[in-house]
């Protein structure tokens, strides 16, 4: 994930966020308004929330559709679902990675967890690992 400004977003634009995290491609306001069904916002105050979310860098314009007689703007987040609440716990005042080890832990404290899942942990762990190996073999030189 490439470093972004750490922003936070309302209980509205996280409802819009949340359609297009689960369509995966570009929507068009009309769109959001159609498949946020449990939204706390009224169909007028879309352009308000859309406008602070392109502001905060959680969204972008990446095109054009015809909706009807109107060519619509459409939009994509800029960051995945996952990417968002990392950053939420990271800009976390109390949070350091010392933390990490406990927020792994109480992630994977479910009984829902297989072999095979903590299989793919130790894998990124030791991707991780390796990254971090090879870095310092070329910072020294």
């Amino acid at each position: 994930m490439e470093s972004k400004t750490p922003f936070r977003l309302t209980k509205s634009e996280l409802e819009i966020m949340e359609v297009l995290w689960s369509e995966n491609r570009p929507l068009s306001r009309s769109f959001i308004i159609g498949h946020a069904p449990h939204r706390s916002w009224k169909d007028s105050s879309i352009h308000i929330l859309l406008n602070s979310m392109l502001d905060k860098g959680a969204i972008e314009i990446v095109g054009f559709e015809q909706t009807g007689r109107r060519i619509a703007r459409t939009f994509s987040p800029t960051l995945t679902a996952d990417e968002y609440y990392v950053m939420q716990i990271k800009s976390s005042s109390c949070y350091t990675s010392d933390n990490l080890p406990h927020l792994l832990s109480a992630l994977i404290s479910d009984d829902d967890i297989s072999d095979d899942l903590l299989d793919k942990l130790c894998a990124v762990i030791e991707e991780r690992r390796e990254q971090l190996h090879n870095e310092n073999k070329e910072s020294t030189t």
